[in-house]
């Protein structure tokens, strides 16, 4: 059946109760999809949106700000992903299929029944889009791609900052499930800040997912956690990404890391949840002159109004405290939009004053901290929230396990010699962390694994052949990876 679309303005209540009310009916159909119609349905909204690439980059740009170039790239990875996600529904190894036959001599004491567990879809699936990423995290961005792979209708909240692209989009998105057969319902838009709370609060959601700022995000999992019926959300809200440099790695190649900070922190005008925010460099290495020294790239225009303004206050934040001096400021004051800036601090001024110093200033400014003893580092990293990312920069003689480790427990990815700008669409990757990073620090938005956000475990016990899963039954028509009796299939 054809399936209509809200206008730009906000939906209406009518509109939203319809729009839930197929997302709900649509649930069985399309988690009884096969793997294979629902592998296909995904590779068909990728080529629709590879056909439909020239329109929906005119829009971007209009809307966002953001160069063709960068917007050329995220649309080519955010179709990339969802012909990943085609692939791993097709290998059904996110099905988790394990069998125990019966046992009656099993050593607990007891017999073992026959038990066989699988993964399946939790139902429809509230999507919040995010404004930095249009394409990636955005209408058909990856919280929608792994929704639909594990089996669950969408409902997208559009962000205001790109609503015709939105628009355009979800037709494209719209019109190639409606090709595929996809059930009415399987996926649909909604505007208005209001309509997705409601949305959110509204028994027919099972699922909640977000890329943003903490308050919003904050706000929203207290929702998600204060129904009758309480569901998981999934919140990515931010990070300050820190990055710590050995005395070694800054006397080996201190002028290339300083040359590599500032095209990581001024990428995409700052406006990356990876920016690195802090760099901790020894007090007489060379980085801190090349950094004050250093052209700054030109100002740019942000994503929007709200994120200017909200860098606009962070930065004259980090600009009146006393300990903080500005270290480099781009010369660029031609359209009064967002100068990078790096500013400057000692390790003891973190120690005085972690929570102003440590705070995310999303947009194109850093801060740049001294320390005397990398003995310090290991402390002073014991003070950051939980982080997506945390970085070493090093030589494999130096000496930094007890950073490493202190780290690993603050950070969902921690790299080495590597900046965390780029999080690459894989099976490993891993894009999230303690809070307030995310809300749900076993969960990843990003790569293949993102699917298990969306999907929950079932046993079945004792049943006869004909009524268990395809890929449960003795004989495994698919050939879908399994563990049976503890080992694999």
């Amino acid at each position: 059946m054809a399936l209509t679309l809200e206008t730009i303005n906000e939906t209406s209540a009518a509109a939203l109760e319809l729009i839930l009310a197929k997302a709900e009916s649509s649930f069985e159909p399309w988690a009884g999809t096969t793997l294979i119609e629902r592998s296909e349905a995904l590779e068909l909204i990728a080529d629709r949106l590879d056909e439909a690439s020239d329109e929906l980059i005119r829009l971007a740009v209009a809307e966002t700000h953001l160069a063709e170039p960068r917007l050329r790239g995220e649309l080519k990875r955010t179709t990339f992903q969802l012909r990943l996600f085609a692939k791993q529904v097709l290998g059904g190894e996110f099905l988790d299929a394990r069998i125990d036959h019966k046992d009656d001599e099993w050593p607990m004491g007891a017999p073992r029944p026959d038990l066989r567990r699988t993964m399946q879809p939790l139902g429809p699936v509230l999507v919040f889009a995010a404004s930095n990423f249009p394409f990636a995290f955005s209408v058909a961005g990856g919280d929608t791609a792994s929704a639909l792979a594990a089996g669950c209708p969408v409902v997208l909240k559009v962000h205001r900052g790109h609503p015709a692209l939105s628009r355009k989009t979800a037709d494209v998105v719209l019109t190639a499930l409606v090709d595929a057969g996809a059930p009415g319902g399987t996926f649909d838009i909604i505007f208005g800040t209001r309509n997705g709370a409601e949305a959110l609060a509204d028994s027919r959601i099972k699922a909640g997912a977000f890329t943003g700022g903490i308050p919003g995000g904050r706000t929203l999992f207290d929702i998600a956690s204060g129904r009758a019926e309480p569901i998981p959300f999934y919140g990515e809200m931010g990070s300050n990404n820190p990055v710590f440099v050995t005395p070694a790695a800054a006397e080996e190649r201190g002028g290339s890391i300083a040359r590599e900070f500032v095209t990581s922190f001024t990428q995409s005008a700052g406006q990356l949840c990876t920016k690195p925010g802090t760099l901790f460099i020894p007090s007489e290495s060379v980085i801190l002159d090349e950094l004050r020294n250093m052209e700054l790239p030109s100002e740019a225009p942000l994503l929007n109004e709200g994120i200017l303004a909200a860098f606009s206050d962070a930065k004259e934040k980090l600009e009146g405290h006393a300990g903080v001096q500005v270290l480099n400021e781009s010369n660029s004051r031609t359209r009064g939009d967002a100068r990078p800036i790096l500013f400057h601090t000692t390790l003891e001024q973190i120690r005085r004053d972690p929570e102003s110093l440590l705070a995310e200033c999303f947009g194109p400014a850093a801060l740049v901290i001294t320390y005397e003893d990398s003995s310090e580092l290991s402390e002073v990293a014991r003070l950051y929230e939980g982080q997506l990312t945390a970085s070493i920069h090093g030589t494999d003689s130096c000496e930094v396990g007890s950073l490493l480790q202190v780290l690993s427990h603050k950070a969902g990815r921690v790299l080495w010699n590597q900046w965390p700008t780029g999080v690459s669409v894989t099976y490993a990757q891993q894009h999230g962390g303690p809070y307030p990073a995310s809300t749900a620090v076993q969960s990843t938005s990003v790569g293949t694994a993102a699917m298990d956000r969306f999907l929950r475990p079932l046993a079945f016990q004792g049943f006869p052949e004909h009524l268990l899963p395809t890929h449960l039954r003795e004989s495994n028509p698919l050939g879908i990876p399994r563990q049976v009796n503890g080992e694999g299939d």
